[in-house]
């Protein structure tokens, strides 16, 4: 697949073949995140789920979105190595309708993505912000905040895209920083919490429909508040049953 730099398109997490099924129409790709570890897991980071779960939420998408073109998160511990990363790659190609892999990390990771490019596995990178970092780096940091710290990131950006990298998620990063990142590459820039000069967003779908209640983070524009409509609904489902009102005759055999 070949992705135009500098058109803007949508890319949004899903986890299930209901929510695949909602979001494929809105959606120029549909990334199934690690980030499910936290949503739905109730994990406080990411680095708990691993290559079965991911693979068994990458196929209920595959199956609610057929024609998607879907994005793997390699979750952590998956891609340490060439040999390692190319095995678990095989395996999301074999097993699930995934299109490419993403993979985070910066120049340190270019060699592996590489590797997984010349044996004909696409690739996605993603420098910034890395949750699978974050506990390493003592939270989740804001990144692009100096001009030192805006230079190492187009490295980054720029061995990943030498490696053969169709696009870049750019997490977690100043406006200004990420703008000179998008600028500085060939290959589309998808952010997330990176401002507006990317060339793609980004976004969680229980954050932007207002489900995910613990936090909101400030990058994330709530479409709806899919929490309080819920509640509201199960809330009348309950009224109904107590009062006798639900099953009605026309809701009954």
């Amino acid at each position: 697949m070949t992705l135009q730099k500098g058109k803007k398109f949508t890319v949004i997490t899903a986890y299930d073949a209901l929510f695949a099924r909602l979001i494929s129409p809105y959606a120029d790709m549909i990334l199934v995140g690690d980030s499910l570890a936290m949503s739905f897991g109730g994990q406080s980071d990411t680095l708990s789920i691993g290559m079965d779960e991911m693979i068994y939420h990458t196929k209920a998408v595959g199956m609610g979105a057929p024609e998607a073109k879907i994005i793997f998160d390699m979750p952590f511990g998956s891609e340490t190595d060439k040999e390692t990363a190319l095995c678990n790659a095989v395996r999301v190609y074999k097993e699930t309708r995934a299109f490419a892999v993403k993979i985070e990390g910066g120049a340190e990771k270019a060699e592996i993505v590489e590797y997984l490019v010349k044996n004909k596995i696409a690739v996605i990178g993603h420098i910034g912000l890395m949750p699978q970092v974050a506990r390493a780096e003592g939270g989740y940091k804001v990144k692009g905040k100096s001009d030192e710290d805006t230079a190492r990131l187009i490295r980054d950006a720029r061995a990943i895209e030498a490696a053969g990298a169709l696009a870049i998620v750019v997490e977690g990063v100043k406006a200004e920083a990420s703008k000179q990142i998008t600028e500085s590459v060939g290959i589309p820039i998808i952010g997330i919490g990176a401002g507006v000069d990317c060339d793609a967003q980004v976004l969680v779908w229980s954050d932007m429909l207002g489900f995910f209640e613990e936090f909101t983070p400030k990058f994330v524009r709530k479409y709806m508040n899919g929490a309080a409509l819920t509640k509201d609904a199960l809330s009348q489902f309950r009224a109904d049953v107590l009062s006798g009102s639900f099953p009605s005759e026309k809701e009954s055999y």
